[in-house]
């Protein structure tokens, strides 16, 4: 099927050819070269000069890649676009080498020179970025070791391509048969069958795919703790207390804000344990085993919608946030920001791209269900928090955090929700979006703490000189979903090798942000539809703040400070109150 060019992304817009973007490439490459400021960055001119020079430089290296990148991803099958995402990678290996002095350079500088830089007004735009760089002082080392470690971070990411190795090619998933039907059994069809009505199906199909992992536990178990090991090393070479303090610091957070999380939800849990008792209820079920977990409890309730009819329902459900916002999802989708339906070789799933000198891009496979209603409105929060903050942030300080990058996805989801329990009046439909919502906030907030809880343990075992064994990680796991899950779901049997399929530990507290980004979200949402004075200019501002501070001073100014237990309290009662309201339907 040829596809109408109004749903394909607009790639011109970046370069009008792939041999545009090649002469671009091999002018750059001609271009990276910052010895001239080796040794003189202690002299203001000079650092300006040179920060000047690699945002330049930088510019076109992020137009580069974004091309390659939306090239290759329009289809996977093409070797020409494998290619140029081979050089790109390269050239980024290139580009790190030649400006790898400057960290260390800055930092080594004395304390007085770096707090003159950053009053000063004529780099301003670096004020944040030198306040990082001051931080950073105990922890940056010499130029000879910080190449080595930029040399050892190639082999030492190795852990995670290995799992992504054995999750994608070599699991021995086969085909899974049921009566006098067979499925070829992978990740996409499990889902779908975890989904499913058909009980003894979900159960085979439960069995047969952890059965997979169990196959291969030596050697997952084995590669996860050298992943561990590995994030314990980087902590310790940079001489952090923990790999947790690691990689709170390089996002510019807390530990309050971690602590925050865990223990808030771990006093939230009788309210986890009371959904799940309502829905193995409404299941019917004598006895409730994780593989009944993604079963919906309303069926027939979807929102089957054509693409056209989905992104004007998104458009009216943000309606909140101002007719300006509403007017932008408009012309993104007039000027074709987003590639929206599936074709053959194109990349599965869903993402936005930033593009700091055009737009941002959005790639979807949109089919007519309600996942993918709210994909719309999920990925274009996404590229209308970068809009604002490259519109109103210079280069340097556009880029924010990838501590507050769900915030906007989320609010405009919730938005989105709420939008359509006011206009639905057929109540099945509205017990549905509210058993959305729950899940929701089950599989982000409590799932996501749950996983961080497991990676804290594991992390911690190892810095104490413990090792970690398939064994040991699947007791500590199951014991969490016991503790996370409650009685009214047996945690027996394979469910406790679900810690051997999650992709996300091979990048070390990571998933936690999903956790405090719908916290965030619930509480800017709460403000908003409250009619709270200022609620909404203050979440533009916020989205305008790109990476100019902190994210957890940058959350502040829309109201939420995770520095207490506020908002986390405050997003489970959202989930009590919802848990209430879907009861009393």
């Amino acid at each position: 099927m040829v596809l109408d060019n109004k749903y394909r992304w607009a790639t011109e817009q970046i370069y009008e050819s792939d041999d545009a973007w090649q002469k671009e490439f091999d002018d750059i490459a001609e271009k990276i070269d910052f010895e001239k400021y080796r040794g003189k960055l202690g002299d203001k001119q000079a650092f300006l000069e040179c920060m000047k020079e690699q945002e330049e430089l930088s510019r076109v290296f992020d137009k580069l890649s974004v091309y390659a990148m939306l090239k290759h991803d329009e289809n996977t099958k093409n070797a020409l676009y494998d290619s140029m995402s081979s050089k790109i990678m390269a050239l980024g290996v290139k580009f790190g080498s030649a400006t790898a002095f400057i960290m260390p350079e800055l930092t080594a500088l004395d304390e007085k020179v770096l707090s003159s830089y950053i009053l000063d007004k004529d780099l301003n735009e670096y004020d944040y970025f030198l306040k990082c760089v001051l931080k950073e002082k105990a922890h940056v080392l010499s130029e000879n070791e910080e190449k080595l470690l930029a040399i050892s971070g190639d082999a030492l990411a190795s852990f995670r391509d290995i799992f992504t190795k054995i999750d994608n090619a070599d699991l021995p998933l086969g085909i899974l048969k049921h009566g006098n039907k067979s499925y070829p059994l992978s990740h996409g069809t499990y889902g779908v069958i975890m989904h499913g009505e058909d009980r003894k199906l979900r159960k085979k199909a439960f069995d047969k795919y952890y059965g997979a992992y169990i196959s291969l536990l030596n050697t997952i178990s084995a590669t996860y703790y050298g992943s561990v090991k590995k994030d314990v090393f980087y902590a310790k070479a940079r001489k952090y207390d923990s790999a947790l303090e690691r990689a709170l610091f390089g996002e510019d957070v807390d530990k309050k804000v971690y602590d925050n999380l865990i223990s808030t939800t771990n006093k939230a849990l009788p309210k986890l344990h009371k959904y799940i008792a309502e829905k193995k209820k409404l299941l019917g079920l004598k006895k409730m085993y994780m593989y009944d977990m993604y079963v919906p409890v309303i069926e027939g309730a979807e929102l089957k919608l054509d693409y056209e009819d989905a992104y004007e329902l998104v458009i009216n459900g943000l309606a909140p946030l101002g007719e300006e916002y509403q007017n932008l999802l408009r012309k993104a989708k007039d000027e074709r920001w987003i590639d929206v339906y599936e074709s053959d070789g194109k990349r599965s799933g869903a993402y936005s791209v930033c593009v700091y000198d055009t737009h941002p891009y959005v790639l979807l496979n949109y089919q007519k269900t309600t996942h993918d209603v709210f994909t719309i409105a999920h990925e274009m929060g996404h590229s209308l928090h970068s809009y604002f903050s490259n519109k109103n942030q210079a280069y340097a300080k556009a880029d924010y955090k990838i501590f507050v990058a769900e915030v906007a996805s989320t609010v405009n989801e919730v938005l989105l929700i709420r939008y359509l329990l006011n206009v639905e009046k057929d109540k099945k439909l509205r017990k549905y979006l509210l058993s959305y919502l729950l899940e929701m906030i089950r599989t982000t907030l409590f799932r996501q703490t749950q996983f961080a809880e497991f990676e804290q343990i594991a992390h911690d075992m190892v810095e104490k000189g413990q090792p970690l064994t398939k064994d040991n990680l699947s007791e500590i796991y199951l014991d969490l979903n016991k503790k996370y899950y409650g009685r009214s779901v047996i945690s027996s049997g394979n469910i406790k090798y679900e810690w051997a399929r999650i992709p996300h530990f091979y990048r070390g507290f990571y998933v936690y942000k999903y956790a405090t980004g719908i916290i965030s979200a619930l509480a800017i949402c709460d403000r908003i539809l409250s009619g709270e004075k200022g609620a909404t200019e203050d979440y533009f501002n916020f989205l305008s703040s790109g990476g100019s501070d902190g994210p957890v001073e940058l959350l502040k100014i829309a109201g939420v400070d995770l520095n207490t237990k506020t908002p986390f309290e405050k997003a489970f009662k959202v989930f009590s109150d919802t848990l209430e309201e879907f009861r009393s339907l």
